[in-house]
């Protein structure tokens, strides 16, 4: 099955400032947003009140997103102390 990927506003700034910080690990991110994009369920489902939602590392930073039918919304890139 082929998706579809679309960033939320607050994504989109997060990268932006990372862009200008840790330019390695922005391409990194994009590497993966590639991978994610083709087999979005490989990673891991989260519970409680982030329930249908999925998380994927990278190193001290998470990115959250979530499946909607062909669609993969990127909601969120933060630290890993204000992810959750």
């Amino acid at each position: 099955m082929a998706y579809s990927i679309e960033f939320s506003v607050e994504f989109e700034k997060s990268m932006k400032k990372l862009k200008k910080k840790d330019n390695a690990l922005f391409e990194h991110i994009q590497k993966k947003l590639i991978e994610l994009v083709q087999n979005p369920e490989h990673y891991k489902p989260l519970k409680n009140v982030l329930a249908g939602f999925r998380r994927l590392h990278f190193g001290n930073f998470v990115l959250i997103y979530k499946i909607e039918g062909n669609k993969v919304m990127i909601i969120s890139l933060e630290h890993h102390e204000g992810a959750y």
